[in-house]
């Protein structure tokens, strides 16, 4: 193959790639826009902050033309994964919200969000939730390995060296382990980050009541567990596991 027929293969690859990222969830304010430059420029430093340190919370512009923004990577994942997550998010963002202030959007990865108001600090429970769609076949021992595991991964999370992940397993029966992990954004205090967690927790009755797995894409928080492996590091026997069963969302 020439240089020249490699390096449109190459392009066009990157490019598939680029489009063909998904998000888990999004969301735009159709009420509230700012200049297209000022977003720019913020996703910019975004982009830059969150593959150097896996989370920045910043703005940029001043006056009325400021614009926040934070962005974070799941604290388990490599730096190459966060780096290529965060990028389709700056991407995919603009492309969903055009000049839209108040865009979230989530990843498996990672979460990215951007206002004309100064929202850091506070717990922002706005969001979705994806649910598997086929429940458990013994809830009464399910609930209780589930409310046991997210009590010690949510405790995990808000101690300082932690920086808001929490992560663990438990095992079902002799065949089957539940995985779960809890993470907060870093700008929460340890006080905000439990009652986000809290909240996220204490809705599973009302979302995902018995289901096999569960993902609470919150703006301040998220929680997830499933029956296979879906966080780092893996195990020498475990292997990511993308298509395991079919899920709904629910916006909160």
């Amino acid at each position: 193959m020439n240089p020249l027929s490699r390096f449109l293969v190459l392009f066009f690859l990157f490019i598939f790639t680029a489009e063909s990222a998904d998000p888990a969830f999004s969301s735009c304010n159709g009420d509230s826009i700012t200049e297209s430059a000022n977003i720019d420029n913020l996703l910019d430093k975004l982009v830059s902050g969150t593959i150097q340190n896996g989370f920045i919370a910043t703005s940029y512009g001043e006056g009325k033309d400021q614009i926040f923004g934070l962005a974070q990577c799941r604290g388990d994942v490599s730096k190459k994964n966060c780096s290529s997550c965060i990028q389709d998010a700056a991407t995919n963002i603009r492309k969903l919200c055009s000049n839209q202030a108040d865009a979230r959007i989530w990843y498996d990865y990672c979460f990215l969000r951007y206002d004309n108001v100064k929202f850091f600090r506070q717990v922002d429970t706005s969001g979705a939730y994806l649910i598997n769609v086929q429940n458990v076949t013994d809830p009464d021992v399910f609930n209780k390995k589930l409310a046991n595991l997210m009590n010690q991964i949510s405790s995990e999370a808000v101690k300082p060296a932690s920086k808001g992940l929490g992560k663990g397993t438990s095992d079902i029966s002799s065949s089957l382990t539940l995985y779960g992990l809890v993470q907060c954004t870093r700008d929460l205090s340890h006080r905000n980050c439990a009652q986000c967690l809290a909240i996220a927790i204490g809705n599973f009755p009302n979302f995902c009541a018995n289901s096999r797995g569960c993902r609470v894409l919150y703006s301040s928080c998220y929680v997830r567990y499933e029956l296979y492996p879906f966080f780092f590091p893996l195990e020498a026997q475990e292997s990511l596991d993308h298509s395991s069963g079919n899920y709904k969302s629910v916006k909160t």
